[in-house]
């Protein structure tokens, strides 16, 4: 419905206005007045079943209802006075009753008008006609002879019915006639032959006639056909039988489908193709149907007329025929005439657009009356297809008819102008809920009805005022439609309708929901069969949502049985082949699904090849072919073929060769003397196959060996005997019966003639009696009845050797230091070692130590072994200032000859070891006694001895070094002038004239109580190693890459010693692990025992304790990889109450004063070098680096000359970090000694591992560092201590 609400005079700007306010279509409720509304009516043409009663609909709707008159043929029909015509009650549909009757008396136009106090609305003109199915007209047909080759028609012309039947050609037994290129059915019905064939003969050719209303089939009278063969037609080029000539025309009207057919005789039979000169077919509406013959294009339009080509072709030629197609148009709608609803006063304007070809007539009728004949109205002006009504009034209500036509039709439409006051209605019912998934179009509805036309605005939340834009559209007929909706969305709208008698609101609720996913889709599954498949399905939906989970396969319902579906899977358990096909998922909500699909693919091995054939056999070789078996959708990858020698190894399957998987067929290489037979296996990515039934057996004839025995090989198990080894031919190998072996040996290069001895089938064969050790050349030659095998390779090898015969000559040994010796001999002749050389042997034992009081010990004999045909060879790890004996053997492969005469030789002296023990001893409150022993070994004459000693404070900082050195029968040292309280480290080394050896260390406090620590020795030059003057190198007494456990208690003693607020802990360690810790506990306590962790040192100071207290100390120590911990025995330490024996000297008056003459005399110097400065006064230069002369010789703080920072030595050893108070030393790198020979002058054999200058693997050289100095070749390492010597 159509309307505006404008009262503007004048037709143009009427026009405007009315063209840029159409609203919508509106429905007027029925309970308000209205013009009658035609809602159903038979079609234009009807043709009806003369068995059935005829049923002509015609409803209407309007208020109040409207009554109902019919016409026929133009005059009013009086359906009451009719007893075979029935009016259905409420409504105009007319049912007649013509059983009994003649239907043709019925037959008419029949139009029908419905009609209330407000107008009147008519019907389509409804033309009547009965169905009919006619019989065939008689004719006599006559005999048909045709030339074989020729072309035929057999003309169908069936009787016209209503509506037109349906053709088809049958025989006698009602079976369709086979229609083909050749043979084909014409839209008319006739039947063509292009070319007739001997097979065309037959008397039954009938043509049959379906009439759909009736359900009647009509039969034509048989027409025979006799081909005849004695006057052939020849091949020709192609002709058109229909239609015939060049062109022809062919109109059809729009909307409808054309029908163009071309059917063309020739021989060989014509192919036909088509085209649109001009132009493309259209392809989308566009089908060929009769083998081309027949082109339709569906849903004609303008642009569809045009040339049609159609071309007929055989290998003779080329024909052509234009079909010249014309478009015309019955009457369509453009835009059909909407009902008007108006107010009082309001303008409207019905259109009447319409289209044709020809041109429409159009005519205006109001209430079923020409405008013509119609009374005259002021308010209405007609212009064409337009009629304009000003300024309407109430009662002026009525229904006007539009009638546009033309030759090939015509189209009517009614449309009212109801001329209504009514306020505003919403019909959209209240409290309506919709729901919307997220990112799709919202809909919220708002019909409305009212006179004139309600406006429509719209509230979100009662609050904000939703306008047109973006996201809202807002339609002419209400509806609020939100594009993209989000969650943000949701919410409560009102609609409110107002025109000018009132005012109308609704609410409704939108709720946006979550959209439902597929998270995890199924994947493409390749199962085995007999195997399960699993599809996931994972899905994320609104939880407001019921979803419903669905499985397909392949578009259809799972088939019952082995199928278990779950909320988010599909199991298929024991998969077969039936199962191959596409699972689809669909997850189901009320507002939107998704879904997903994958395929499953069922392998399985291949099937056996089948149908082997063995061809083209020869002596060595024969072709195979074979059949492949089903694949079970996985690609063969390889055939593999096999065969079994039923001569030798029967029962036996050996693989021989394989072939692409795409082969089928191979070509086999055959050995002599065999009897084959072949086998194929196939392979796919599952496996193997069942192998194929066997081929036939093929035997080859026997031949001289091919090959000789492999892995020939001669060697010596007795003095002078030859050992000839192969690895014998299989009898497939053999090629022939009386397989036998031809030995053949020598002497190497003496020019000998070769012996031989034939041997069985045997592996081996043994020459006796033969000279020691000398080489040999052998061959080793297949034979058998039908000839030898290929000369064979010669192989060499030497007759059984003996121990040596002669020992190592001129034997002397020279001396490079006290580590490392240097020995040469003569070697042994070849001929007396009697077997492969593999080296010398040198054999060594210290005998004795030059030292007059060092005792002798007995030592075990060492051994080095040098590799080859060497004559010297070296002697590291020696024992400095020792007696050796030592004698050499040569050694071949059966083992060691007679000794060399004994060589004695002596090494120089070299450093001692440390100290065997240093013990502290006596402590008092200044004063400390130190023991120690002479070293284990002194490795020469001992020189004296070497202490260096400094403080430590409580803060672990080092006071300065003071050094004293003893004679060698010294062993004890009272020191004195110490400071009470405090822990002194002392550091002991002995020396030879060779310099100074390890140093071993001890702690100590100078305290009333006893205190005795294990000593150490240092392996390391660590932060805390004093100085070593004379030797670069410490030596440690055990090799640090071994570390034994101890054998019996991890502890040994525990000292105490007390200080005024805490204890000081030492004890005797002997075990390897590395958490140490101090425990301890208030005694008779209860309390869990405080714990402090003490790595790296062998004694701990506890701080904090509470004076007058007694304490239960002990010493713990645990290893995570060792499940065992060791603990010493409680110890009781009671905190004495004690006054501090420090004095503050911050407090004291003389420290006062001092501090404050040394201020004064800064102050006074500053003076003085400013009055300098101000003079021009030169800075003393030379003085400042007098006093910094050895930049490495410096005290780390220069200003006071506190301590430096102290840690112990175990400590320095894990992190190698130097000492507060300390330097590194400029040269961290060790000095080799002065020998600097390869690994190769050293022996392979032993007892130990040596370095190439002859020292210990295991002798340890401390931390290196690089410096700036690089080259500094001075005999001392710098240490800490030397640092603080600076300060002694």
């Amino acid at each position: 419905m159509d309307r505006n609400r404008k009262r503007v005079p004048g037709f143009a700007a009427v026009l405007l206005i009315l063209l840029s306010h159409m609203t919508s279509a509106l429905e007027v409720p029925l309970d308000l007045p209205q013009p009658p509304t035609i809602t159903l009516q038979s079609p234009k043409d009807y043709i009806f079943d003369p068995r059935e009663n005829i049923v002509i609909h015609c409803e209407a709707k309007g208020k109040p209802h409207p009554s109902f008159l019919w016409t026929r043929n133009g005059t009013h029909f009086e359906v009451e006075k009719d007893s075979k015509v029935l009016m259905k009650p409420g409504s105009g549909t007319l049912v007649i009753d013509i059983s009994g009757e003649k239907a043709e008396a019925y037959e008419g136009t029949y139009q029908c008008t419905a009609h209330n106090e407000h107008g009147t609305a008519v019907s389509n003109s409804i033309v009547i006609r009965q169905s009919r199915s006619p019989l065939w007209s008689k004719e006599r047909n006559e005999a048909i002879a045709v030339q074989i080759g020729g072309s035929l028609v057999l003309k169908c012309r069936p009787p016209a019915g209503l509506p037109p039947p349906v053709i088809f050609w049958m025989d006698n037994n009602f079976q369709r006639l086979p229609l083909d290129q050749r043979v084909s059915q014409a839209l008319n019905g006739d039947l063509y032959f292009s070319n007739v064939l001997p097979e065309d003969t037959r008397s039954d050719y009938i043509c049959y006639a379906r009439f759909p209303h009736t359900q009647t089939i009509q039969q034509k009278q048989p027409i025979s056909v006799t081909v005849l063969d004695n006057s052939p037609d020849g091949e020709r080029r192609p002709r058109f039988m229909m239609p015939q000539g060049t062109t022809s025309t062919k109109m059809v009207l729009r909307g409808e489908t054309l029908e163009l057919e071309c059917i063309a005789d020739g021989l060989p039979t014509p192919e036909i193709s088509w085209q649109k000169d001009g132009g493309e077919l259209p392809s989308s509406r566009m089908s060929f149907y009769n083998y081309k013959k027949t082109l339709k294009v569906s849903d004609v339009n303008e642009a569809d007329g045009g040339d049609y080509r159609c071309t007929a072709t055989n290998n003779l030629g080329t024909v052509h025929h234009i079909i010249q197609v014309t478009v015309k148009a019955a009457p369509f709608w453009v835009s059909a005439p909407r009902n008007l609803i108006l107010a009082p006063n309001e303008t409207g304007i019905l259109t009447c657009r319409v289209d044709g070809k020809p041109k429409p007539l159009i005519t205006w009728l109001v209430n079923g009356v020409s405008l013509q004949n119609a009374p005259e109205d002021h308010t209405r002006k007609v212009d064409d297809d337009t009629v304009i009504l000003s300024n309407v009034q109430s009662g002026s209500s009525a229904v006007y008819q539009c009638n546009a036509s033309n030759e090939f039709g015509y189209l009517m439409a009614n449309a009212f102008v109801n001329v209504l006051a009514e306020p505003p209605r919403v019909l959209t019912p209240p409290n309506r809920v919709y729901q919307v998934i997220t990112n799709r179009p919202a809909l919220l509805h708002c019909a409305s009805f009212g006179s004139p036309i309600p406006a429509i605005t719209w509230f979100k939340d009662s609050q904000t005022s939703v306008k047109n834009g973006d996201p809202y559209v807002i339609h002419d007929n209400g509806t609020l439609e939100i594009n993209v909706a989000q969650p943000i969305n949701s919410g409560k709208y009102t609609c409110i309708a107002t025109n000018n008698f009132g005012i109308k609101e609704n609410h409704v609720y939108l709720e946006v929901k979550e959209p439902t996913r597929i998270l995890k889709q199924p994947e493409y599954k390749v199962v085995q069969r007999g195997m399960s498949a699993v599809f996931e399905c994972r899905v994320k939906h609104d939880p407001s949502l019921i979803p419903t989970m669905t499985w397909l396969k392949d578009n259809r319902e799972l088939p019952d049985g082995r199928f278990e579906v779950n909320m988010e899977s599909l199991t298929i358990k024991d998969v077969t082949e039936e199962d191959e096909g596409t699972y689809t998922c669909i997850m189901n909500t009320t507002l939107d699904q998704d879904s997903a699909s994958a395929m499953l693919t069922v392998v399985e091995k291949p099937d056996p090849p089948t149908d082997l054939e063995l061809t083209d056999q020869t002596e060595r070789s024969v072709h195979l072919t074979w059949i492949p078996g089903d694949e079970h959708n996985s690609p063969t990858e390889k055939f593999l073929i096999q065969y079994e020698d039923l001569l030798h190894q029967p029962g036996v399957w050996i693989n021989l060769t394989e072939a692409s998987g795409t082969s089928t067929t191979a070509q086999l290489n055959l050995s002599p003397y065999v009897y084959y037979s072949f086998r194929v296996l196939a392979m796919n990515h599952v496996g193997y196959s069942q192998p194929s039934q066997p081929s036939s057996q093929y035997r080859t004839n026997p031949a001289a060996p091919d090959e000789n025995p492999s892995d020939v090989q001669c060697l010596g198990t007795m003095p002078g005997d030859l050992a000839i080894s192969w690895t014998p031919l299989t009898g497939f190998q053999a090629n022939g019966p009386s397989l036998e072996y031809k030995v053949l040996w020598r002497q190497k290069d003496t020019g000998e003639d070769w012996s031989w001895q034939n041997v069985g089938n045997a592996s081996q064969f043994v020459v006796s009696g033969g000279p020691v050790y000398v080489p040999y050349e052998v061959m080793v030659q297949a034979l058998n009845d039908y000839g030898s095998g290929p000369e064979p390779e010669v192989v060499s090898g030497h007759s059984g050797g003996d121990l040596p015969l002669s020992a190592p000559d001129s034997v002397h040994v020279m001396v490079h230091n006290s580590t490392l010796a240097e020995v040469h001999w003569e070697p042994v002749s070849f001929p007396s070692v009697r077997g492969k050389l593999e080296g010398y042997k040198v054999y060594y034992r210290r005998e004795s130590g030059l030292h007059e009081t060092e005792e002798d010990a007995e030592q075990r004999e060492l051994v080095l072994t040098f590799s080859g045909n060497r004559s010297e060879g070296r002697l590291p790890g020696l024992q400095p200032y020792s007696t050796y004996n030592l004698t050499i053997r040569v050694l071949n492969n059966k083992g060691e000859g007679p000794p060399s005469p004994s060589k004695t030789f002596t090494t120089p002296e070299g450093v001692p070891g440390p100290p065997s023990f240093l013990n502290a001893i006596n402590p008092s409150l200044d004063t400390l006694t130190l023991q120690w022993g002479p070293p284990t070994n002194n490795n020469g004459r001992l020189a004296g001895y070497t202490l260096k000693y400094q403080p430590v404070n409580n803060t672990n900082e080092l006071g300065p070094v003071k050094v004293m050195t003893f004679l060698a029968n010294e062993t004890t040292i009272t020191l004195g002038n110490l400071n009470s309280s405090m822990l002194y480290k002392f550091y002991l080394s002995a020396k030879t004239i060779k310099g100074s050896g390890p140093i071993i260390t001890e702690e100590a406090f100078t305290v009333m109580d006893t205190t005795r620590s294990q000593p150490t020795v240092e392996t390391s030059k660590g932060p805390t190693e004093p100085p070593h003057p004379t030797s670069p190198i410490t030596q440690s007494p055990h090799p640090p890459f071994h570390k034994v456990p101890p054998v019996g208690p991890a502890f040994g003693k525990v000292n105490t010693s007390m200080l005024e607020d805490g204890a000081v802990i030492s004890w005797e360690y002997f075990g390897h692990h590395k958490n140490v810790y101090v425990e301890y506990i208030v005694e008779n306590s209860k309390e869990d025992w405080k714990q402090e962790l003490v790595n790296g040192s062998h004694w701990h100071m506890i701080k904090g304790l509470k004076p007058g207290t007694s304490y239960k100390v002990r010493v713990v120590a645990r290893d995570p990889a060792d499940p065992a911990v060791h603990s010493t025995d409680e110890v009781l330490v009671a905190v004495p109450a004690v006054a501090n024996r420090q004095v503050d000297i911050a407090t004291q008056g003389w420290f006062i004063g001092l501090m404050c003459a040394i201020a004064l005399l800064i102050l006074v110097l500053l003076i003085v070098c400013f009055i300098k400065r101000n003079k021009g006064g030169k800075y003393p230069v030379k003085e400042k680096e007098d006093a910094h002369q050895d930049p490495e010789i410096q005290p780390m703080k220069e200003d006071d000359g506190t301590f430096g920072e102290y840690r112990s030595m175990e400590s320095d050893t894990e992190d190698h970090k130097p000492l507060k108070g300390s330097r590194t030393p400029s040269n961290g790198t060790v000095r080799r000694d002065e020998s600097d020979d390869s690994l190769v002058d050293y022996g392979e054999g032993g007892d130990g591992q040596f370095n190439e200058d002859g020292s210990f693997i295991g002798q340890y050289s401390g931390k290196k560092e690089k410096d700036t100095h690089e080259g500094n070749e001075s005999s001392e390492a710098p240490s800490p201590v030397n640092a603080m010597n600076s300060f002694v």
